[in-house]
């Protein structure tokens, strides 16, 4: 399963635990991963919910063993993915906790999670296109401490002398702030750099050695 992150977009968040917002946003610029939603692009699934009655599930931060509540109302629109949702304060410490920095403003982000069905790889310089994607969940997250779980990750694999993917890197690249072109820039010639010259270096070590310190103290630095 994949996850998409959007700009919560909070229309009301009322004292009973229920607000309202856009889970998705169509078309517009790419996102990090170079990708857009297209109109229509849910339409299918949620109709599958529909003739099963059941919705999406309304998670905290992707995880299945934490969820916040319920979708009450789930319906694309021009704009994208328009939902109602219900936070079961009731339930626990930790409802009541996310429905407090939701009202406050402190947690701003939601994130979905879904299986590709249709695409349109990228082409001509245009973006790849989520034409129809299968709904599982969708989950209020907090954007930053998503981010620097990634960092974390790329660290520890760093740490114990794993080598990232191009891909991998350009994506991390991204999401600490560089521009797509800065991103590809940095990813291809210094990283593709490095790992050409580990596979005819007779000092493998050495330049092993060389690119962790050199992505290190980048993460340092983000």
């Amino acid at each position: 399963m994949k996850t998409k992150d959007f700009a919560l977009q909070i229309k009301a968040v009322e004292s009973d635990g229920t607000f309202e917002g856009y889970a998705s946003t169509f078309g517009g610029p790419p996102d990090a991963y170079g990708e857009v939603v297209e109109p229509g692009a849910f339409a299918r699934s949620l109709s599958d919910h529909q003739k099963a009655g059941t919705k999406p599930l309304l998670l905290w931060q992707h995880n299945s063993s934490e969820p916040l509540g319920r979708w009450l109302e789930l319906a694309e629109d021009g704009k994208g993915l328009r939902g109602k949702g219900i936070i079961e304060i009731e339930a626990g410490a930790t409802e009541q906790r996310i429905h407090r920095h939701l009202k406050s403003g402190n947690i701003r982000g939601l994130s979905i999670g879904y299986r590709e069905v249709e695409v349109e790889e990228a082409k001509n310089g245009k973006p790849r296109k989520l034409k129809a994607v299968d709904l599982v969940e969708a989950s209020i997250v907090s954007f930053a401490a998503n981010r620097r779980a990634r960092v974390d990750a790329v660290k520890d694999a760093l740490l114990v002398g794993e080598m990232p993917t191009l891909p991998e890197f350009e994506r991390f690249l991204r999401e600490a702030g560089f521009s797509k072109t800065q991103a590809t820039a940095i990813a291809s010639r210094g990283l593709a750099h490095l790992l050409r010259s580990e596979s005819e270096s007779q000092d493998m070590a050495k330049v092993m050695a060389d690119l962790r310190a050199a992505a290190m103290a980048f993460l340092k630095s983000t």
